[in-house]
């Protein structure tokens, strides 16, 4: 009998667990799929971020859950079509931070698309990266303070970008600004073409996101200047931000998070982030974004609703001020 009632009570303690809540709420129409939804072609990051967490999901809700790819228009195609699904956790959508820009650098402005604070449930932030200002090693400098003395002695050079309106865009602009200098952006269709006109020396600057550039400065192909974030990265630690050297306010992070639609339920996006969260502790997902040089971040919702708005109206205030418009 005590054993009955020891097995008895175990089951109970399973039962009520987060992880067995979960599993009980979600997914909330049995049967139907959960799409994931990734607004850029097959292989990138984001891609890569949302297959590994299909896959757990799929484990943790005994339920399939797609991944699906929908690029175009700077990944505005993929993020309107989030926002007009069913607010019923069965569509999910996987996305860095270009987010929060891209309807800014729309032909028809943020209004020609959905709106990021009103149409969208924040679930998660899962990780971040930094932004890197990189240089050809034959301009012979090595740091962002060297860079300003050579323009400021009448060196012309301009950056590279993989198009008007992407971070690495919006950065240079910023770089500008706070450094006082005048570095033209050079648009480019995609990264790839970027990188290969300044490693064929028809460009001298570059911005790029660490996963990006790690291998670039690893084979010497491109120099380290400055890291564009608030701190310096852990996987470039020598490597000082732009703040240190002189020019405070060139900062930019990195981000990859999950939405929902908007006027989803608190408690289901609640369930939803918990899931998450659980998943994103699980001790190998950690190698996982290590090695797409990534932080993971522990982040509550509300923080997450919090930072996807302050990043709203501040690339609002800076696509308005430096007159960004899509290519």
């Amino acid at each position: 009998m005590r054993m009955f009632f020891k097995r008895l009570m175990l089951a109970m303690a399973v039962a009520t667990s987060p992880w067995a809540l979960h599993a009980q709420t979600m997914p909330t129409q049995p049967g139907k799929p959960v799409t994931v939804v990734v607004s850029f072609p097959a292989g990138g990051a984001p891609d890569q971020i949302a297959r590994l967490l299909a896959s757990r999901l799929q484990a943790r809700w005994k339920t399939p859950v797609v991944v699906m790819n929908r690029p175009g228009a700077s990944g505005n195609i993929g993020n309107d079509s989030v926002a007009r699904a069913e607010p019923d956790g069965h569509t999910l959508l996987v996305t860095p931070n270009t987010f929060t820009m891209t309807p800014f650098a729309s032909p028809k402005g943020a209004g020609g698309h959905a709106d990021v604070v009103r149409d969208y449930t924040p679930i998660s932030l899962l990780s971040t990266s930094s932004m890197l200002l990189l240089a050809r090693p034959s301009l012979g400098v090595k740091s962002a303070k060297e860079l300003v003395r050579l323009v400021q002695s009448g060196k012309e050079l301009s950056y590279a970008t993989p198009g008007n309106g992407s971070p690495m865009h919006v950065v240079g602009e910023m770089f500008n600004k706070v450094a006082k200098v005048d570095l033209p952006g050079i648009p480019y269709k995609g990264t790839s073409p970027a990188i290969n006109d300044v490693l064929g020396g028809h460009v001298g600057l570059i911005y790029l996101g660490l996963p990006v550039a790690k291998p670039l400065i690893d084979s010497g192909k491109l120099v380290a200047l400055a890291t564009a974030d608030t701190r310096r990265s852990p996987f470039l630690p020598e490597v000082p931000t732009l703040a240190e050297q002189g020019y405070p306010g060139g900062d930019i992070d990195i981000w990859f998070g999950v939405y929902g639609p908007g006027h989803m339920p608190a408690a289901l996006a609640d369930d939803i982030h918990q899931t998450l969260r659980e998943i994103m502790a699980e001790s190998d997902i950690a190698g996982h974004f290590k090695r797409m040089y990534q932080e993971i971040q522990d982040l509550s919702r509300q923080a997450f609703i919090d930072k996807t708005r302050a990043d709203y109206e501040r690339y609002g205030r800076l696509f308005r001020e430096f007159d960004i418009t899509a290519d």
